[in-house]
């Protein structure tokens, strides 16, 4: 391979109108294949790396591993250490699940004894152009040019939809308009993976969109063809693996023998399995006592395997052949339903989702302005005021395992979040932060299209105000030779033996969400028309027994969740109610426990625990934002003394007058005889005109006498007033001096 940097080896493909580059022989000319991906200023370097394995662990090790370097869009990262730490953002979990789902198929699925690892680096970013999908042709270029064996190439790509016109690999601005977002990769046959969200998007335009989207980005697919014929290495020999016919025989006789046939069909999941482990260890004893086998430790291992394959042909043929099914449903039968909303006495919205032996414990919390999620990213942060968490604990399946947050759990997380979104109210109308946590309870499949419809059931148990009610189904595949067979709400076993899980989740208006994985070469045009016909028909089943459950949201919120009111205050006593160094606002939220977001604008949004902590902050916030009456009274705090009287703070930020006059019933000589610097003073605001006020104490002191206050004595003086009261040496303290005889 070329070795300079400056004549690496390069093709280009032209995509949706833009100039997509692949080369290698830049950098990382160690790995066993590398490429450097770029569509505009966004690059992405992908690598791959393999290891021969001392022993078989019985899977294929992949691993796959997205980064996005905040360098790459002239960023910091803002971290306490400042710089990419270990743990994946969830962003680059989902991207990495992304590049993963569709290449992992197209290794060999026995007999590579290779630990494989695939990086994908974002290393330059434009604001413009995606990386997600420059990484996951990327790393399928990658992986063609190394010597692992490998059925590629595939490419990815995503499709938006802008005034009804279909738009390959949209940038950022676009996809803003777009009521469509699905990430596609596809062969050069057929697709292979899908991912994706819509706004109410009929099943016909989601299929002729992933038909378009296939057809353009075949450039992609041909670009990594003739990149490996030009730098591509050798492969490595591989030879399949293949059990011992012999044994293969003799364990399927065996098995025969055993009933696994009638294993097979124990409806109940955990029987089931009970069943086929009997079946196991019948065979397992019946090979420890035959001489043949006995003395063979790599035969008896291999049992756990050459079964596995007869459950998978002894099932995919009774489907095929009869028509049913593990459990005894038809094909296009959902699994019985039970719904109970409110279950949780404290949460906000709960609701209990079970179908068939698959069980939901959906949580809706509402929350404040400051419970929005703050992530950093390389297109600056990103805020997120509805999140939808899913947990898949071990006891959900009856199993002993550590408790950890799985790439798997986020992703169907992310799915389920990206299914209820478009229903959502605007956050003009409804401004709560919303948290949705779908805890899996039990699970024999479809979990995450559980979580979907649980989510939904508990939204509307909360009050959250969405449009419509969200359900979700996933769809299944038989597929031997020309002939296919789709089945809808597919179990556990039924996904492992198939050859499609197809997630679709929606309103009764159309699609919200999809999520496809092929375990075959690829998805057919009408496969995917067939799987999406049958899922709709699913989908407005159970939006009809959830219907039967809660029909609309609640009219109102728990009276647990958090109470909240808008005020609008003047923008310019913000400053006030914040204080110096946020004493004020501190001094809200500590009183009343409320949460206090204020704009620039003047728009206050407070939230609060109970009714009466929302109105006591938005007593105190109020305090700040007062107008000062003519004919009120006011404890105002004495600013400054002057001669010609005092200036009082009425309200905060509100000052006015005194004038001499105004301050006793009797004249004094100098003001500061009764107003003192700093402390309160009890007025009457008597006169307002514009920012200028005059007040009066004078007139609360004639009240307390008995006297009503009468306007008219204290407006303001006319000025023939005052030349007459100055000739009379009324009110101007120098007449009163010259009275005294003060000739100065």
């Amino acid at each position: 391979m070329n070795q300079d940097i400056f004549t690496p080896t390069r093709v280009t493909a032209s995509v949706g109108g833009k100039e997509i580059i692949l080369e290698t022989g830049r950098l990382a000319n160690q790995a066993q294949g590398a490429v450097w991906i770029q569509c505009g200023g966004t690059v992405v370097l992908v690598t791959v790396c393999a290891q021969s394995l001392e022993f078989d662990k019985g899977f294929f090790p992949l691993t796959v591993e997205y980064t996005e370097k905040m360098y790459a869009a002239g960023r910091i990262p803002g971290n306490f250490f400042r710089r990419e730490i270990g743990r994946p953002s969830e962003r680059e979990t989902l991207v990495s699940r992304l590049i993963d789902r569709p290449i992992r198929p197209l290794f060999p699925k026995k007999g590579l004894n290779e630990d494989v690892q695939v990086l994908a680096n974002v290393i330059s970013a434009d604001q413009e152009n995606e990386s997600d999908v420059l990484a996951l042709t990327g790393a399928s270029a990658a992986v063609m040019l190394s010597p692992l064996p490998f059925a590629g190439p595939v490419a990815g790509g995503r499709i938006g939809r802008l005034d009804g016109q279909f738009v390959l690999n949209p940038t950022f601005a676009q996809m803003a308009q777009s009521d469509l977002n699905i990430v596609f990769a596809a062969s050069a046959d057929a697709l292979t993976m899908v991912e994706g969200e819509a706004c109410f998007v009929p099943e016909d335009v989601i299929i002729d969109a992933l038909e378009w989207g296939r057809q353009q980005i075949q450039p992609l697919v041909e670009a990594q063809i003739k990149l490996c014929n030009l730098a591509g290495k050798p492969k490595m020999i591989f030879t399949p693996h293949e059990d011992d016919p012999v044994l293969v025989a003799r364990v399927q006789e065996l098995a025969t023998d055993a009933g696994l046939d009638a294993a097979l069909r124990v409806p109940e999941k955990l029987a089931r399995k009970d069943a086929r482990k009997a079946v196991k260890d019948r065979v397992i004893e019946a090979l420890k006592n035959d001489p043949a086998w006995a003395e063979n430790e790599e035969a008896l291992k291999a049992v756990s395997d050459i079964l596995a394959d007869q459950e998978k042909a002894l099932v995919r043929a009774r489907i095929v052949n009869e028509g049913t099914r593990i459990d005894g449903r038809d094909t296009k039968s959902v699994r019985p339903i039970q719904i109970q909303t409110g279950v949780l006495p404290r949460a906000h919205g709960s609701a209990i989702f079970r179908r068939g032996e698959t069980k939901s414990l959906a949580v809706t919390t509402l929350g404040a302005s400051t419970d929005e999620q703050r992530t950093d990213g390389l297109n600056g942060d990103v805020v997120r005021k509805f999140m939808l968490h899913y947990n898949f604990p071990p006891f959900s399946v009856g199993e002993v395992k550590p408790v950890r947050i799985s790439r798997r759990e986020i992703g169907h997380g992310a799915l389920a979040e990206k299914s209820l979104r478009p229903v959502l109210p605007n956050e003009e109308d409804f401004p709560f932060t919303v948290r949705v946590v779908s805890e899996t309870v039990e699970s024999n499949g479809s979990s995450s299209m559980a979580a979907v419809c649980g989510g939904s059931l508990s939204l509307m148990d909360a009050g959250v105000p969405i449009s419509a009610p969200v359900a979700g189904v996933a769809m299944g595949l038989i597929k031997e030779g020309e002939k296919f067979i789709v089945l809808t709400d597919i179990l556990g076993d039924e996904d492992a033996l198939g050859d499609m899980d197809f997630k679709i989740a929606g309103t009764a208006d159309g699609v919200t969400g999809v999520q496809m994985d092929i375990k075959i070469t690829g998805l057919t045009t009408e496969i995917m028309r067939a799987a999406m016909q049958q899922a709709h028909e699913g989908r407005l089943h159970i939006l009809g027994e959830m219907a039967r459950a809660i029909a609309e949201p609640r009219k109102e919120l728990s009276r647990y969740a958090p109470q909240h009111v808008e005020l609008f205050v003047n923008p310019d006593i913000i400053r006030l109610i914040i204080g110096p160094g946020g004493k004020n606002i501190k001094a809200i939220t500590t009183v009343t426990g409320a949460s206090v977001d204020i704009e620039d604008s003047g728009r206050v949004s407070i939230f609060a625990p109970t009714a009466e902590a929302l109105e006591r902050a938005r007593e105190m916030i109020s305090y700040y934002d007062q107008r000062p009456e003519i004919g009120k009274n006011y404890l105002a705090k004495v600013r400054k003394v002057m001669e010609i009287g005092a200036v009082v703070e009425v309200l905060p930020n509100v000052e006015a007058l005194v004038h001499v006059s105004q301050l006793d019933v009797k004249r004094i000589e100098q003001p500061g005889d009764v107003a003192r610097l700093g402390e309160d003073m009890l007025v009457k605001v008597i006169e307002i005109n514009g920012d200028r006020i005059r007040a009066s104490r004078k007139a609360v002191l004639l009240e307390e006498q008995g006297h009503p206050w009468n306007p008219e004595e204290t407006a303001r003086p006319s000025r023939s007033d005052k030349s007459d009261r100055r000739s009379r040496g009324e009110r101007s303290g120098h007449g009163d001096r010259r009275e005294k005889g003060d000739h100065r």
